[in-house]
C-alpha cells in the first residue's frame, strides 16, 4: 500500500518566494505519520488554502506541499482502533493542509483525534458543502444561542452573507426562525440571500453610517460577523443591551478600533469563534446539530464544483472575492 500513487494538487518553491502548482502523483508512503489513513472522496475550497496554494508562509511553511483544509472520505487504515475500514469520516481544522498534507490530494494520513464520523444525516457530499466555513458558522450560531439570543429577541446581523460562512450561517438561522439581515458588498447577491431566508438585504454602507460616533442605535439582537475591522466595530456599537456578537473572521481587517462604551453600558458581548482547534465535545455537538435541526435546506444553491483539474480557475476567483457561496471539489473521480 505504502507505493501506491495517488493525484494531488502539489504546490512547490520553485526558486524563493515563487511558487507553483500542477497537479501529480504522490505516493502513500510521502505522507506523514498518523493513526489513520482516508481515501478522500470530496474536499472543499476556503480562502486559507488559496493562500497557502500560492505560497503565504504565515499558513503554509514547509512545500512541497497539498492544500485543503477540509476532507470527508473512506478510513482504509486505522491503527488506534477508534475506526474500522470502510468507515465514513469527514476532517476539519487542526493542520490539515496547512502543513499537514490535505484534502487536494486522494489520500491524507491524520491522526485519529482530528476525525469525525460522519454523522446520521449528512452524505460526505453534503458534509463538505459545509466543510469548515459551515462548521465555523454553526459555531457561531452555538455561542448565540448559549449566549441567550432568541429568535424572538430581535434582528441578527450577518455580515459577508454571500461568502461561505456567510450563505451557510444565514441558512442556519432562518430555519431556526431568526430574522436574518444579510450584508454583502455584491449588488447582485440580493435574490441569492432572499432565497437562503434573509429577510432583509443590506449594503455595507448602512452599517457603517454613522460608525465614526461612539455609540450608535441599538438595532441587532446578534451578530455573526467574518469581516472584522469598521464593520465589526459599528455592529458591536448598534447591538442592543445584552446582545452578543460572533467574531470569526478578518477580510476587512484584523484591527478593532473600537471603544468600550457598548460592552459596560449595554452588556453586549463579544465571542470570538474559533474552529481550527475547537475541542471535541463542542466539535462534535455543532456537526450533529448540521446534520440534524440546522441541516441547511438549501446546501445545493450554494454550492457550485470542481475537480482537482478545475482548482486553478476556482483559486484565482476566490483570491478576487468573485466566489459565491461554496466550491465543493470532487476527488474520488478524479
Amino acid at each position: 500500500m505504502s507505493d501506491k500513487t495517488f493525484k494531488a494538487l502539489i504546490v512547490e518553491e520553485s526558486e524563493p518566494k515563487k511558487f507553483t502548482r500542477r497537479i501529480g502523483e504522490r505516493k502513500i508512503s510521502d505522507l506523514p505519520a498518523g493513526d489513520l489513513l482516508i481515501r478522500v472522496h470530496y474536499s472543499s475550497l476556503n480562502y486559507k488554502d488559496a493562500l497557502s496554494a500560492t505560497g503565504n508562509k504565515a499558513v503554509t511553511r514547509k512545500f512541497p506541499h497539498t492544500p485543503g483544509i477540509d476532507a470527508a472520505g473512506e478510513v482504509v487504515e486505522c491503527t488506534c482502533g477508534r475506526y474500522q475500514p470502510g468507515d465514513q469520516v469527514l476532517v476539519t481544522g487542526y493542520d490539515l493542509g496547512m502543513d499537514t498534507p490535505g484534502g487536494f490530494g486522494e489520500y491524507i494520513r491524520i491522526p485519529c483525534e482530528w476525525a469525525v464520523k460522519l454523522p446520521d444525516g449528512l452524505s460526505l457530499r453534503e458534509s463538505m458543502i459545509i466543510g469548515t466555513a459551515g462548521f465555523t458558522a454553526g459555531l457561531c450560531v452555538w455561542k448565540l444561542d448559549r449566549a441567550g439570543v432568541e429568535p424572538d429577541a430581535g434582528d441578527v446581523l450577518v455580515t459577508g452573507a454571500s461568502g461561505g460562512v456567510g450563505s451557510i450561517a444565514v441558512s442556519i438561522l432562518a430555519k431556526q426562525g431568526y430574522r436574518v439581515v444579510a450584508v454583502t458588498g455584491k449588488p447582485n447577491a440580493g435574490d441569492y440571500l432572499r432565497n437562503l431566508g434573509a429577510a432583509e438585504v443590506i449594503g455595507r454602507e448602512a452599517v457603517l453610517e454613522g460608525a465614526e460616533r461612539p455609540m450608535l442605535k441599538e438595532r441587532w439582537a446578534g451578530v455573526v460577523d467574518v469581516a472584522g475591522g469598521d464593520l465589526l466595530a459599528a455592529a458591536i456599537k448598534a447591538t442592543r443591551y445584552g446582545g452578543a456578537v460572533t467574531c470569526c473572521g478578518l477580510v476587512g481587517s484584523p484591527d478593532l478600533n473600537i471603544n468600550v462604551f457598548p460592552f459596560i453600558l449595554r452588556g453586549v458581548s463579544l465571542l470570538g469563534v474559533d474552529s481550527v482547534q475547537c475541542p471535541t465535545q463542542p466539535r462534535l455537538a455543532v456537526w450533529e446539530k448540521l446534520a440534524g435541526l440546522w441541516k441547511p435546506e438549501h446546501l445545493e444553491e450554494t454550492v457550485t464544483e470542481c475537480g482537482l483539474e478545475g482548482l486553478e480557475e476556482k483559486i484565482q476567483q476566490i483570491l478576487k472575492g468573485a466566489v459565491r457561496g461554496r466550491t465543493l471539489v470532487r476527488l474520488l473521480d478524479a
